[in-house]
């Protein structure tokens, strides 16, 4: 049921593009349908759970807030 309101509602919104714009959303559909999934499940990630050091992950926490919460309007 959820599959086919989705492909009706991609056909909905294909039929206000034009032309060349379908065609890029069908090279993309064609990507994504060859594409390679990469990358490790998080199943075999597990081992890695709790092997940074508190202190650090407290570093990275202040470094992450201190660089990246900020607005900077002029600097675009």
């Amino acid at each position: 049921m959820i599959g086919a309101t989705v492909e009706k509602d991609i056909h909905e919104q294909l039929t206000r593009l034009p032309l060349e714009q379908r065609r890029q959303v069908l090279e993309f559909a064609r990507a994504l349908t060859t594409a390679k999934v990469h990358g490790v499940p998080g199943q075999n990630l597990l081992h890695f759970a709790g092997t940074i050091d508190y202190e650090d992950l407290m570093d990275i926490e202040r470094a992450i807030k201190d660089g990246c919460e900020k607005i900077i309007p002029d600097e675009w």
